[in-house]
């Protein structure tokens, strides 16, 4: 699953002014997994509002043109497109996604019988398979390079096992590598959370200060900035805690303090197990019927966010518009906190070929996959029935010409599926900026970026936020495909991706800073082009009037 990421410099530059602070003042990583890495700058210019969705020779931002695009469409009946979210939930009841989610019209609401005879009881807006029958929901999951290690550690360290068998010594060589990764895993992990807490720990220190200072726990930032003293430890505390505001990163510290809390306890714990939640035969990975009917579940933020983007509601002048304006959108839920299940993920997207989504959102993935052919079958099924997917291509700055991010459209037999698109993430600086820090790219790998930096959408309980990351560019290039089903019926799923890859807006010798490096130096410029199969950019705008040719032709 994708999580917002932090570096915290300047903050801790901010600290290290202190006599009495106990931070390192070099720049702290967060965990691989954490995702976004950026150095915070408060110069830094902020985001246009609304930036995906604008145009670069009108506002002079590389959105993609969705209202430019709306204006060719202005004498075409859109037809109504089902778009399945594969997620972490939908806030269902988010004020922007009124009209907006699945209804299934077979289902009696809340009768706990499966009226529709499809082997799900109650799926009224979609299906959650990590939920169990008694309502009870897995919020929280191990990575699978966890999962990984505690099944071929079980196997190859029991005391019985003295002797490995020729049949095992191919996966008893796999599990020498996975126990490497592993504990490379958690020494990095445990060194970065210490490093964080030394942070974090003067972050609290500060907030004590000031809450004696105020004479309350709860505060606003004008109050803190309200504040004088001659005691020197309370302006250092209001300078800290001022910087924290200035940069939104209040929030983002807390998610940090979670986040290690999580890696440790949960991710990279052996022991951890949440199935017996779900009370499935998690072995038999054709086992499809189980889960509940909670779409939303304990955590909504990500998909909630996702969902936004592809079809907030344009019309009733709430928060955002969303990039397609004639979508229902199908909540699946099967990303929890930590590293999704491949049997999870091959449900979820039979699910939704068979509730007719035209579009499947597959916003997360990983570096390790358990059962890659349960995935790969449940693609190729997809691709049988003309639904495309769209996937994020993932937060660690890699080259995926190198190391992949599952699942993906290459199959374990070596074919690829044609149905599929593989997203990276653009922000809105026309410049060495223009691709995220943090996305992952590759030449044969990738095929187009999108708007993923600072997007601002959806959050649960009315709410609306910024987020950043491939999980934002991929329900961007979703939006885009559905526009087209939606005005184009006739265009098949190979036809949309065409159009879409086709028509994107080539920056191909536009020198970028390439992902994953720290430092912006000559050094680490490339030429866009070489970060993708396209070198381009989605655009609503052209792929519409690209579709409009091609079906003018028929």
């Amino acid at each position: 699953m994708n999580f917002k990421k932090i570096a915290l410099t300047g903050l801790l530059a901010a600290a290290s002014a202190t006599t009495w602070v106990q931070a390192d003042t070099g720049h702290q990583e967060l965990h691989k997994k954490y995702r976004r890495l950026f150095t915070v700058d408060s110069t830094t210019l902020k985001a246009p509002e609304n930036w995906f969705n604008l145009d670069f020779a009108n506002d002079k931002v590389p959105g993609i043109s969705t209202e430019k695009a709306y204006g060719l469409l202005q004498n075409r009946t859109p037809r109504t497109v089902i778009v399945a979210i594969i997620d972490s939930g939908i806030d269902i009841k988010h004020e922007d996604l009124q009209g907006i989610i699945w209804v299934n019209a077979k289902e009696v609401a809340g009768n706990g019988v499966d009226d529709d005879k499809n082997g799900y009881v109650d799926d009224v807006n979609g299906w959650s398979f990590l939920g169990g029958k008694s309502g009870e929901n897995v919020k929280d999951d191990t990575y699978e390079l966890t999962r990984q290690y505690a099944r071929l550690r079980q196997k190859f360290e029991n005391p019985k096992s003295k002797k490995i068998k020729r049949k095992d010594r191919a996966e008893y060589a796999q599990y020498q590598k996975i126990k490497v990764d592993y504990e490379k895993e958690v020494a990095e992990a445990k060194a970065q959370a210490a490093d964080f807490e030394k942070f974090y720990d003067t972050f609290k220190q500060a907030q004590g200060i000031i809450q004696k200072q105020l004479g309350k726990t709860e505060y606003t930032q004008p109050e803190v900035e309200a504040i004088t003293s001659p005691d020197l430890r309370v302006m250092k505390s209001k300078a800290l805690l001022q910087y924290a505001y200035e940069n939104n990163l209040v929030e983002e510290i807390k998610k940090a303090a979670e986040h290690f809390d999580y890696v440790l306890k949960v991710g990279l714990n052996p022991d951890y197990d949440p199935r017996s939640i779900v009370g499935d035969d998690y072995s038999n990975v054709k086992d499809k019927f189980y889960g509940n009917g909670d779409v939303i579940g304990p955590d909504a933020e990500h998909g909630t966010h996702v969902a936004g983007i592809v079809g907030a509601n344009r019309k009733n002048n709430l928060g955002v518009k969303g990039i397609a304006d004639n979508v229902k959108i199908m909540p699946i839920r099967a990303v929890p906190n930590g590293d999704e299940r491949d049997k999870d993920i091959a449900n979820a997207i039979y699910y939704a070929v068979d509730n007719g989504a035209q579009v499947i959102n597959m916003s997360f993935g990983k570096k390790y996959s358990s059962d890659k052919e349960a995935v790969d079958a449940a693609m190729k099924y997809a691709e049988s029935k003309g639904v495309l997917l769209v996937h994020a291509a993932g937060n660690d700055g890699e080259d995926l010409d190198q190391t992949p991010n599952y699942p993906t459209r290459k199959l374990k037999n070596g074919q690829t599926i044609a149905n599929w698109l593989e997203i990276g993430a653009s922000s809105w600086e026309n410049s060495e900026k223009f691709v995220a820090s943090f996305s992952n790219y590759g030449k044969q790998s990738v095929d187009v970026f999108a708007p993923g930096v600072d997007i601002y959408s959806l959050k649960p309980n009315q709410e609306y936020n910024e987020n950043s990351g491939t999980s934002m560019a991929s329900p961007v290039t979703t939006g885009v495909a559905a526009l087209l089903f939606s005005y184009f019926p006739d265009l098949t799923a190979a036809q949309v991706r065409d159009i879409i890859l086709k028509s994107s807006v080539k920056y191909a010798t536009l020198e970028v800073a390439k992902p994953g490096t720290t430092k912006k130096t000559e050094a680490n410029l490339v030429p866009f082009g070489t970060l993708s199969i396209t070198g381009g950019e989605v655009n609503a705008y052209q792929a519409v009037k690209m579709a409009e040719q091609l079906t003018a032709q028929k």
